[in-house]
């Protein structure tokens, strides 16, 4: 991975990092001695997977449609040149994100894999800490008050 001098530095590509816990999550539900599914009745459990997975595929793919028609970068370890604050980032400011927390969701309930839905919240925080501020720090040194104003309008996730 080519890291750029003028990027927000994320050295590990969060979709990775969501994909490692997912398996994380469930191999040890697989392979321990014990499995703790979801305390949910099947049906529930299909309803959240199929809304998690149709909804988090749709924010994600709008979040990087809205990227390209902007002509910046969606990568974290590339250099962003352009603001983008419309759509699906009026509401949230980590689309993307957020996408990829409710497709890791949908498949954690679908295995019904309580591990795996457990280690979905150190998760976030990881992705919070390790990603988003960097981001949050590389776009208010790149845009400054444009991003700043922006960051008071929007929350972070919701």
């Amino acid at each position: 991975m080519d890291i750029d001098a003028d990027s927000a530095g994320v050295r590990v590509p969060p979709p990775l990092a969501y994909l490692g816990t997912l398996l994380a999550g469930l191999a040890i539900d697989r392979f321990s001695f014990w499995h703790m599914g979801i305390p949910l009745p099947h049906w529930i459990e299909r309803t959240v997977w199929g809304l998690a997975l149709a909804g988090g595929f749709a924010i994600m793919l709008t979040a990087v449609g809205l990227f390209k028609k902007a002509n910046t970068e969606a990568r974290p370890w590339k250099t962003s040149t352009a603001l983008v604050t419309d759509g699906v980032y009026r509401w949230t400011r980590n689309p993307m994100y957020l996408g990829m927390a409710l497709i890791y969701l949908g498949f954690a309930v679908c295995a019904d894999s309580l591990v795996s839905l457990l280690l979905l919240v150190p998760l976030i925080f990881w992705i919070t800490r390790n990603v988003i501020e960097r981001e949050e720090a590389y776009m208010t040194a790149k845009f400054g008050d444009e991003y700043r104003a922006y960051r008071e309008r929007v929350g972070r996730w919701f």
